[in-house]
């Protein structure tokens, strides 16, 4: 099979789309013919040697996968053959790739390949960062860093649907466009505006009671002084560099709650399963709006990656097979 992988670390170019051993699915679990694979700014960091740093080389990416089981190993029902699945799998930007069949999703006729590949990853992600860990409530004001991203723009809908106020911080016209129209109530543009001066205003001097922060280094002493008394920062990404260390000091005036979230965080199967139904449900009734912002054939990983690293995407980043 034809797959993406790189033999060192480095920039884009080191993609390489090359013939290698298809996988056979192992007890437990099914072997995916696949249709759509999502790229996340993780892979990115993967490639560059930021993270996983030690898993030996070369190494296939990806993280989620949409397609239709082919093959199931040992001691799985054979009725997976030939249904339309999502789920989470390694070595994704493959052809053929392999999940448990514990991570399987089945996909309604409705929800294409493409939705279905953006929404694992960056929909857990969401979920788990307004629900499990900023306990979102109705009545608060929410700030969403880089709200026109992947996990930005469902953390939107998802803090909306929860009843809160959403301030989300974008770059460029175009990307605050498309926050509004996902539910953002207010809009900071970072590259014009004094981020925690304008939330201030907004907020008639109080704060917002959440922030969901993605992007670290260049957002952290903004998202501090943005907070209301007693507010709550959950740090989600790095995309600008690690956050700095935090002076358990520093909070004490406000009495902050600083905490963070990883998606690979082992979480109880049910709470996972309970997670990733209610996502694709919200989907199904359009509740969720999947917002896929650009989609590639599958050997041009390199020029997906580019566009993701500049900042030049909204929205989920696919990568599609010809299956």
């Amino acid at each position: 099979m034809k797959a993406i992988r790189y033999h060192q670390v480095g920039g884009p170019e080191v993609l390489r789309w090359e013939d290698v051993p298809a996988p056979t699915p192992g007890p437990g679990e099914v072997l995916l013919r696949v249709h759509a694979a999502g790229v996340n700014f993780a892979d990115t960091e993967r490639r560059r040697g930021l993270y996983d740093a030690q898993a030996p080389l070369p190494r296939i990416l990806g993280s989620e996968a949409a397609g239709v089981v082919s093959a199931v190993g040992s001691g799985v029902d054979a009725k997976w053959v030939g249904r339309r699945v999502v789920a989470l799998t390694k070595e994704s930007y493959a052809e053929f790739a392999r999940a448990s069949v514990d991570e399987l999703l089945e996909l309604p006729p409705e929800v294409s390949f493409a939705q279905a590949a953006a929404l694992l990853v960056q929909g857990l992600t969401a979920y788990h960062v307004v629900h499990t860990v900023g306990r979102v409530e109705a009545g608060q004001t929410v700030l969403v860093h880089a709200a026109a991203g992947g996990v930005g723009l469902l953390a939107v809908q998802l803090v909306k649907a929860a009843g809160a106020r959403v301030i989300g911080t974008v770059s460029g016209e175009a990307k605050a466009k498309l926050a509004r129209d996902v539910g953002a109530d207010e809009i900071v543009r970072y590259d014009q505006e004094d981020v925690a001066a304008r939330v201030l205003a907004l907020t008639q001097g109080r704060g917002v009671e959440r922030v969901l922060d993605s992007v670290g280094a260049s957002t952290w002493q903004a998202s501090v002084d943005a907070l209301a008394p007693f507010g709550h920062l959950v740090s989600y990404g790095n995309a600008s560099g690690p956050p700095p260390h935090v002076e358990v000091e520093s909070l004490y005036a406000k009495s902050l709650t600083v905490s963070a979230y990883w998606l690979r965080t082992p979480t109880p199967p049910e709470v996972q399963r309970r997670a990733r139904e209610a996502l694709l449900a919200q989907v199904v009734a359009k509740r969720l709006r999947v917002v896929v912002g650009l989609t590639l054939p599958l050997a041009q990983a390199e020029e997906a990656h580019r566009k993701l690293e500049g900042r030049d995407t909204v929205g989920k980043v696919v990568l599609v097979g010809e299956g």
